[in-house]
């Protein structure tokens, strides 16, 4: 940023992302990666993975656990799992630290690596120059996009899981953990989508309902066309807006593409959906980014 502080800025403004190369130093992401590698290596694999599934009612159980590990892993470090991957008796097919899709979603609090890295000068200071006033760090996860098996990311926009009232206050941090390219799945956009709202919301369902989140409204179809793809080196950072709209796709390749992504909200003057999946806990309100 710097001196060329504005053109970044409107460009930002103007695309709904911004790609900044080099932001962080091979080190930095080479100490992430050693550190998701001594986690996943101590790894258990959840109960509800491990149950046979036999009855249709246990079927039910089973997707209810899952749900509920999943609602409540906001403020905790969980594990989950690409498709295919467990056998019916939750055993790994395949080599366990090829088996883990993502990793969330509270890294950023929990663990000595991530904290600092969320909370980098770097970082703090990419915020005051982004005119943030009082972020707080709402998630992370960490993705792993496996060679051969890393599932494409369907076109969605951020703020659809993460809703605020005003829309606006949603910033997401992607950090590129290896070479991201168009081979092994690098994000794809539509510059300036992420002026028009937001078309679907998912919304925690009332308790006692069949499912524990639905959605409301519909994602548009949105034509190939319309997106660009943004290969990145090891160790950038893309900036993304909560409203514009994004996706990835399969990775055919060898190579995995591992990130680390943090969300960001400028709670001055904003208001937390209720409804949203994810929730503060007592153990863990969203801390202040700049602490």
């Amino acid at each position: 940023f710097g001196e060329e502080q504005s053109p970044r800025l409107f460009q930002f403004h103007k695309d709904g992302f911004l790609v900044l190369e080099q932001f962080f130093s091979a080190e930095e992401c080479d100490s992430m990666r050693r550190q998701i590698q001594s986690i996943v290596a101590e790894m258990e694999v959840p109960p509800h993975c491990r149950t046979a599934f036999s009855t249709r009612e246990e079927e039910q159980l089973q997707a209810q656990g899952s749900s509920d590990y999943f609602l409540t892993s906001g403020d905790k470090i969980r594990f989950f799992f690409e498709k295919g991957v467990l056998d019916e008796k939750g055993d790994f097919l395949i080599p366990k630290e090829k088996s883990v899709s993502k990793i969330g979603h509270a890294l950023h609090a929990y663990d000595p690596v991530f904290k600092q890295i969320t909370h980098s000068p770097k970082v703090q200071e990419l915020g005051r120059k982004l005119g943030l006033e009082r972020p707080v760090v709402v998630q992370s996860m960490y993705i792993f996009k496996q060679p051969g098996i890393g599932g494409e990311v369907t076109p969605h926009q951020d703020a659809t899981f993460l809703h605020t009232e005003p829309l606006g206050r949603i910033l997401g941090f992607w950090i590129a953990l290896e070479d991201a390219t168009q081979e092994n799945g690098c994000l794809w956009f539509i510059p300036g989508s992420h002026t028009n709202g937001i078309t679907r919301r998912m919304v925690r369902a009332a308790s006692g309902a069949s499912t524990y989140v639905e959605f409301v409204g519909s994602e548009p179809v949105y034509e190939d066309k319309q997106f660009i793809p943004l290969p990145i080196s090891k160790g950038g950072l893309i900036l993304i807006h909560g409203e514009v709209v994004h996706k990835s796709e399969l990775n055919s390749s060898e190579s995995s593409r591992h990130a680390f992504t943090f969300h960001v909200m400028e709670a001055k003057g904003t208001t937390w959906s209720k409804e949203n999946w994810l929730q503060p806990t007592p153990e863990l309100p969203f801390p202040s980014l700049y602490t």
